[in-house]
Parts: structure tokens; C-alpha cells; sequence
């Protein structure tokens, strides 16, 4: 066995000096690896591999490293928020809750719990934080963001990567540059600079290890491929030094690696269609809303020979190392010196994280979730905004003596709520605030929306005319067999009918009912991949993103999962009466747990009951809260009656509080009829003591909100109807931002327009007072002093936010907003208590680019602005 010190001096960690052998310093390092290195190995470390499926944690890319050098291989986890593999993982509160919490400590706080989740689950870059702007809301993936104000979005993510990276665990801050889907992004110069490259220069101010470049194109360039962005603005203005990775098949020419690109993911082939695929999974219809696919009603014969196919990822293949790599080397248009610098940027950052010198433990461990519980809690109770407040917040005993609580987010908590990529927390920790509130008054719980649904009966069910369908086992079980089944379709843990793992199971048949309707047809399933199909027509499908290395998680489907735990897959279908085929299929996933599988439904008249028992639960009650949610889909609307819900409700219950779990704005009609509205996010895996702790009052709400709350979606700068170049993913494949730096607050500000709840608002169980402003420069920006006084008789949370006016001479050419946030704390102040804020200004926020001269040119003569939010502002003085 080789020792230590000849160890060492193979993999060129001691080099001859003085004629001694001393310890090289990290560049030498560096150097002397590469020089050690064959083409072949170089070239298999600019793009990513395959890990063999033993030892894979199913988490989304792998590098291989040199083992033969001692360069270990690197895995790579998705988020956010939160880890994404095949273990479960904290549930995280929503990204952008977290930007709602105004708060440095906060967002450091929940880096330091990613890093130590993601060390525990053998993983050494996290795919995050995500910090594009909050441009369009209709963009499937704006509730990622850190919200709509580019100083905000930079503040939060920077102390989250810090929190992160203090873990030794590498961040990368995705999707480099102005990404909102695979458009065509027209974008002017002091826009880019000053809004949509921000986070980024915040980030690489924290020492952010890598960036993901995205899919979109910018100014007519791929991301990936554009020089313009990669070279010239983040190597050479940003002066970012870690490394450039690709988004996952966003590499459409070998020679990106001559533009900025350092490393394409995942490295092996994904197929023509990746990209037509992640459009189409990503953009499916909204879970849970309204009647999605009219099937006709079969005839008599209509039974399809074979189930409808579960959707797959497309085929993935391996091809030789470095594809296209060898062909450009030598006809020179890739020199090995630009392979050289993209290894040397990769290799540098490993060195600073130590793992050239102790590689990283690939085993997954138990993850310290009771340790990690206060910050999770505290970072939801910071979180929430309260809306709108008549006096019915906090609770008070008359309330609890009767109180109804209504809609399925009272009976199990939605930690979760967002599709896509995210960590799905832990069941055993996500604890409902029904079960919370029933042990302090006397609660009454109506589900209003029943999702989990009832097992659909044998008595509905047929095969050829007789009672049950048609089951047939394959693999995993004693051999292929088939056999009518005549009990009801529900194998699971609870009903101790649970499948054996690995199996494959197929059941065909009919069903029949004896009324028209839209009827919720619910695949639930755990352990098992599967699809069910109706008519002929494919209705349901689990894991359509593949995501979690093929195990199917309980929350990665639905906004919750049954009440027992299982994925609930819930598709609303109109269906006309009579009889209709039934084709059901599933195959063991990779977890190796039983497989659970429940067909269930809700009728119309199952769903009336439902509703009219919460109307009249309200109506018996005090007080009615309806707890409702929204992941996104529709566009800006809750999804499937709950506007009508909350409506009717208020309408037999004048004390009506409303609880919402959601990540974007949507329209609120009935917010005149309600007395409260607390918006809680997806709070995670601790947010139901934190729901409690809010609506009781042992916590005064502090959060603000991170974007303006339109009264309509036409409001928005992306949406307005006048301008439809801005939408994005728009017909014709182009995003124009007209708009240039006036984004969000800027846009209504600059058009005189009221938003319903504007950028930073949120409302406190307390009351503050702002005085004594006093502003200077200083050589690094401007320090800002004022008196913040808490007048009320509880103590609170205060998020003082400093705004920038535009100067009094305005150069010609430049934008410049009527007020841009450039400061703001987050201070808790006793009942009483007084207490002297300082506030910097960073230099950069006093500054402005000019597309003139390419440079950033100070502002001088600027007014300051100190308030509770954008539209709530409270002193003034001149800079």
C-alpha cells in the first residue's frame, strides 16, 4: 500500500523545493494536476457523466473526477428550496417566503441547513439558490425567485450561499442571465446590468463556486454559448472566478467552451426532445382546478388492448467521453489551452473546498431534522404576511370556544405546495394546525375539497359484465398470473393490503355511472411508477419529470398527499353517463417499499356534500377560517371553487378569516367580505407550529411581501395588454423587455398605478414609528440614520426599508426609477422600545450604467426614503 508520503507526492500535493519536498500552494496544486493529466481526462472533466445506479443517490448531475489523481467525483443536487434525491429531505419554506422575510440571519440560517442536508445526503453542489427576477407571474417557475427587486434578490441570496458554503458544501446560483423559459430575451444594456445581473454580482461578491447559464437566448445568443454575457459581463465586470455550468441540456455547440461555458450537464445524451419535454411536463395543467379533458362515453366493445403508456423521461445514453471534443481539438477550433482554463476554473474551486485534499463522503446519513426545527419554524413565523387585519387576528378566546376551520390545508399541512424541483419534507414532521388548534378550543373541521377521495366501489366497477376488473402480476411476483378481482381497487399500508415491491401490476375494466359531471379521478400511488388512462386517453401519470432517482415521493404530485400518506395524482374529468374503459398500469419504483395503489374518486354529488358542509360549519361557528392555496395554475386565480368557497363562507360567517399557502399573487373578489388574510407560503416541514404561533399571537407577523401585489394581472408590466412583446414564452419564440429597468414596484410606480398590496408591505399586530432621518455619503455609499419606535403593546417585527429617489439632474438617455430599494433591515422591538437604526447604502445603488460609455457613473443629489414599504414611506432627506 502506498503511504502518505508517497502518496502525496503522486498526486503532486509536495513538490521539490530547496532540496526538500514542501507543500504546494493551492494554484501549484492546481498547475500540477493539470500537467499530470492526459487529453482524455481533461476532456471528461468538461462535461458530466452517468454515476454508476449502485451507488447513485438518483440526484440530478454527476462529474467524474480523476480517482486515478485523487480528483474526486462531484455530485450535484437540484433544489430549490431544500435537497432533491431519491431520500426524502427537509421541506424548506418557499423561496419566496424566504425573500419575505427581509431577513440576512434568516436566509443564512436556511443555507446552513441545506449545506448540512445536502452533507448528510452524500451531495456536494446544490443547484441553488434560483435568482432570476420576478418578472411575469405567468412563468411556471417565477414562485423560485427571491421576488421582484434585484437588491432584495441578491441580499437574500448572497447570505443564503454564505450559510450554504460555510458548510463545505459548493452553491450554484442558476439560471445566468434574465431567464423566464427558452425565449429569445431582447434586453437593454443598463437593464441587464442594473436589474437582471444584480443577484449575480451579490453572489460573486459572497464567493458563490459555480453559475448555471440557462436555456434562453439573450439578444439573439444562447445563453450558454453567448460571449457577451459570459465573458464580457460575468468573467470580466463581475469578475466572477468559479465555474460556469450548463443547465441540463442547454449545450448546443461544442465551441460554448470558447464563450465562458467551463462544464456541460449532465454530459450524456438527453435526446432532441429534452427541451420540448421539460416545456410540456413543466407547463401540464394545474392540479386541482377545473375540468381538464372531456372523454366521450365508450361504446359497448371499447376496451383497449394494452394501458396507456406512463410518460418517461426521453431515452438517455452514454456517448464517448467529450463528444465533438476530439474533432474540434484538432481542426483547432478549441485549443487545448481553452480546456485547460475550464478544468483549471473546476479544479480551483475543489481546492478551495478542500476536497482535493479530503474527499467528500458520498454516504448518506441521518439528516439532524430535530436540530434543524427551530430554524425552520422561526423562518416561517418570520415569513408570513398578514394581508388584511380587522381586528380578527390574533384569536381570542371567544373564537376558540367555536371555531371552523375549512378546506383540506386545515386538516393536513401544505408544507410543501410547489411543483417540480424540491425537497418534499418529512410527513412525520409536517403536523396540521387542525391537530394543533384541538388541543386548545373546540374546533369543528370541514375539508370542503376532499382530495384524497373515497376508493372507487366494485359495485362501479366491470369486466366483460362481470363485477371487478381484470388484474394481472408480472414481475417480482410467484410467477406471471391473471385474475379477475372483485374487491375494490386499493392496495395500501393502512388497509394492511400493500403489494410486493418491485412488482408490476396491470388492471383493465370498466366503470359506470349514472350521471353527468365532472368527476375527480384520483391515481394515488407510493412505491410504484404508473398511469391511468380512461377511454383510451392516458387521464393521470405519476413522476412525469422523473425527478428523485424513480422513487416516487408522497407530496410530489399534489399540493398534499392523501391523508394516508400515498401520492395522490387528482385529475378532474367530465365524463357523460354510462360506462367508460378503464386501463390502469404500474411498476415497482426503485425504493424497494411495498406498492400502495388506491383508485379513488370524488362524485358531484360527493363534492356538493362536501361544500355544504363547510358552508354550514361556518355558519354554526364564531369564526370561519378557510385555509386555500394556489400553486400558480390558473394565472393568478385560486384554483377550482375556492374563490366561491371563501365567498360563501363569508357570507353566513361575517367573522371570516382567510389563510392562504401560496407563492405568487392572484385575484382576491372577495377580500372586502373577509375580516383577515394571512399569507403563510409553503411554510415546510414546521410551518404548522408556525401557523398556530401567528394566528394565536405568540408571534407578531414581520414578513413583506417581495413583489407588488397587482389588482389584476393586466396590471403588470409583463402582462399589460398594450405591450404583448413582454409576455413571456409567447408565440413566435421572443421576450422583449420594453420596459427596461421598470420592473415591478418601478412599473406601477412610473405608470401611477395602485397595486391591492404593494413591494415590501405587510401588517404587524403592532404599530411602529419612524423619525430623526438623517443621510451622508461615505466612501463605500451612504449611511442612513433614523429612530424606529414600537408604539403598540406587544413586541414585534419592523422591516425599515430604504429607498432611492432619482437625481435631480437626470442625464439624458438613462432611466431611472421614481424610488429603487437600496436598504433595509429586519429589528424586533419590545412594546415601548425605541432603538436608532443605521442603514447602508451600498456604492453600486448610488450609482447607474451607462450604455454611453459602459461604465458605471455615480448620481449625486438623490433624495432617501425610509418607510414601512414602497407605498408606505415616511421620512425624507436629501443625499
Amino acid at each position: 500500500m502506498m503511504n502518505a508520503f508517497a502518496r502525496s507526492l503522486a498526486l503532486g500535493v509536495l513538490t521539490w523545493v530547496g532540496g526538500a519536498f514542501a507543500p504546494l500552494h493551492a494554484e501549484d496544486r492546481v498547475e500540477a494536476l493539470l500537467q499530470q493529466m492526459t487529453r482524455e481526462e481533461k476532456l471528461n472533466l468538461v462535461h458530466g457523466a452517468a454515476e454508476p445506479a449502485a451507488t447513485s443517490q438518483g440526484q440530478a448531475g454527476y462529474w467524474p473526477g480523476v480517482p486515478r489523481l485523487g480528483i474526486p467525483a462531484l455530485r450535484l443536487a437540484d433544489g430549490p428550496a431544500g435537497i432533491l434525491t431519491r431520500q426524502a429531505s427537509t421541506g424548506m419554506t418557499a423561496t419566496m417566503g424566504l425573500a419575505a422575510t427581509f431577513s440576512r440571519d434568516d436566509a443564512r440560517a436556511n443555507g446552513l441547513v441545506i449545506g448540512e442536508d445536502a452533507r448528510a445526503l452524500g451531495e456536494d453542489v446544490v443547484l441553488e439558490p434560483y435568482i432570476n427576477i420576478h418578472r411575469d407571474q405567468t412563468w411556471e417557475r417565477a414562485y423560485n425567485t427571491f421576488g421582484e427587486d434585484p437588491f432584495l434578490a441578491g441580499e437574500i441570496a448572497a447570505a443564503e450561499i454564505r450559510g450554504i458554503q460555510q458548510q463545505g458544501v459548493m452553491a450554484q446560483a442558476k439560471h445566468f442571465i434574465a431567464y423566464e423559459g427558452a425565449d429569445d430575451v431582447f434586453v437593454d444594456e443598463q437593464a441587464l446590468h442594473e436589474i437582471y445581473a444584480a443577484p449575480f454580482a451579490a453572489v460573486i461578491e459572497a464567493g458563490v463556486a459555480s453559475i448555471m447559464c440557462s436555456y434562453n437566448r439573450i439578444n439573439g445568443e444562447y445563453s450558454c454559448g453567448n460571449a457577451a454575457t459570459l465573458q464580457r459581463l460575468l468573467r470580466e465586470e463581475l469578475h466572477f472566478e468559479g465555474f460556469v455550468t450548463s443547465d441540463w441540456g442547454a449545450v448546443h455547440d461544442t465551441l460554448y467552451l470558447n464563450r465562458g461555458l467551463d462544464l456541460e450537464m449532465p454530459g450524456y445524451r438527453l435526446g432532441d426532445n429534452f427541451l420540448a419535454y421539460l416545456d410540456a411536463a413543466s407547463s401540464r395543467s394545474p392540479f386541482d382546478s377545473v375540468a381538464q379533458l372531456a372523454v366521450p362515453p365508450a361504446p359497448d366493445d371499447a376496451l383497449p388492448e394494452e394501458p396507456p403508456h406512463t410518460a418517461e423521461p426521453p431515452p438517455m445514453s452514454l456517448p464517448a467521453p467529450a463528444i465533438g471534443l476530439h474533432t474540434a481539438l484538432e481542426g483547432g477550433q478549441v485549443l487545448e489551452s481553452t480546456i485547460d482554463a475550464a478544468v483549471r476554473r473546476i479544479l480551483r474551486q475543489l481546492k478551495r473546498f478542500g476536497y482535493l485534499d479530503q474527499p467528500p463522503s458520498h454516504a448518506v446519513v441521518p439528516e439532524r431534522t430535530g436540530e434543524h426545527a427551530p430554524i425552520l419554524q422561526k423562518t416561517a413565523e418570520d415569513a408570513a404576511v398578514l394581508l388584511k387585519n380587522d381586528h380578527a387576528l390574533p384569536l381570542k378566546p371567544e373564537d376558540l370556544d367555536n371555531l371552523a376551520l375549512i378546506g383540506p390545508g386545515a386538516g393536513q399541512l401544505i408544507a410543501i405546495g410547489a411543483s417540480g424541483e424540491k425537497a418534499l419534507g418529512h410527513l412525520d414532521r409536517q403536523i396540521s394546525p387542525l391537530r394543533l388548534l384541538q388541543e386548545l378550543g373546540h374546533i369543528h373541521f370541514a375539508v370542503a375539497d376532499d382530495m384524497t377521495g373515497e376508493a372507487m366501489p366494485v359495485s362501479a366497477l366491470s369486466y366483460r359484465d362481470d363485477a371487478g376488473l381484470w388484474h394481472e402480476a408480472t414481475a417480482g411476483s410467484d410467477g406471471a398470473a391473471a385474475a379477475r378481482s372483485a374487491a375494490v381497487l386499493e392496495h395500501t399500508m393502512q388497509r394492511g393490503t400493500a403489494l410486493p415491491p418491485g412488482t408490476e401490476h396491470r388492471w383493465r375494466g370498466e366503470f359506470s355511472i349514472a350521471t353527468d359531471g365532472d368527476y375527480d379521478l384520483n391515481l394515488q400511488l407510493l412505491g410504484a411508477i404508473g398511469s391511468l388512462g380512461i377511454d383510451g386517453r392516458r387521464v393521470a401519470a405519476t413522476n412525469e419529470l422523473g425527478l428523485h432517482g424513480g422513487v416516487l415521493q408522497p407530496s410530489e404530485d399534489n399540493v398534499l398527499p392523501t391523508v394516508d400518506g400515498v401520492d395522490n395524482v387528482r385529475r378532474r374529468v367530465h365524463l357523460s353517463a354510462g360506462a367508460h374503459s378503464l386501463a390502469l398500469e404500474l411498476h415497482g419504483d426503485s425504493s424497494g417499499q411495498p406498492v400502495q395503489v388506491r383508485l379513488a374518486w370524488v362524485t358531484p354529488a360527493q363534492r356538493q356534500i362536501r361544500y355544504q358542509e363547510a358552508i354550514e360549519a361556518a355558519r354554526r361557528a364564531h369564526t370561519a377560517m378557510v385555509f386555500a392555496w394556489s400553486r400558480g395554475r390558473p394565472d393568478f386565480a385560486l384554483p377550482g371553487d375556492q374563490d366561491a368557497l371563501i365567498r360563501d363562507v363569508a357570507a353566513v360567517n361575517s367573522n371570516t378569516i382567510v389563510v392562504l399557502n401560496a407563492s405568487e399573487p392572484m385575484a382576491m373578489p372577495w377580500l372586502s367580505q373577509v375580516k383577515a388574510v394571512l399569507l403563510m407560503w409553503y411554510p415546510g416541514d414546521e410551518g404548522g407550529p408556525a401557523t398556530v404561533n401567528l394566528l394565536l399571537g405568540r408571534v407578531s407577523p414581520g414578513g413583506r411581501l417581495p413583489f407588488t401585489w397587482p389588482v389584476k394581472l393586466e396590471d403588470s408590466v409583463a402582462n399589460d395588454p398594450t405591450h404583448p412583446e413582454r409576455q413571456s414564452n409567447r408565440a413566435g419564440g421572443s421576450t422583449h423587455y420594453t420596459e427596461g429597468l421598470f420592473v415591478g414596484y418601478r412599473w406601477f410606480d412610473q405608470q401611477l398605478r395602485a397595486p391591492l398590496f404593494p413591494f415590501g408591505f405587510g401588517l404587524s399586530y403592532t404599530r411602529f414609528a419612524y423619525s430623526e432621518l438623517s443621510a451622508r455619503r461615505t466612501a463605500d455609499g451612504a449611511l442612513v440614520r433614523f429612530k424606529l419606535s414600537n408604539g403598540g403593546t406587544v413586541a414585534g417585527d419592523e422591516v425599515p426599508q430604504v429607498y432611492l429617489g432619482a437625481p435631480r439632474n437626470r442625464p439624458r438617455g438613462v432611466q431611472f426609477a421614481e424610488r429603487a430599494l437600496a436598504g433595509f433591515d429586519r429589528v424586533r422591538l419590545a412594546a415601548g422600545e425605541s432603538r436608532v437604526m443605521e442603514v447602508h447604502i451600498p456604492r453600486r445603488q448610488l450609482q447607474y450604467w451607462s450604455t454611453a460609455q459602459h461604465r458605471w457613473i455615480d448620481a449625486p443629489h438623490r433624495a432617501v426614503y425610509v418607510g414601512a414599504s414602497s407605498r408606505d414611506l415616511r421620512l425624507r432627506a436629501s443625499l
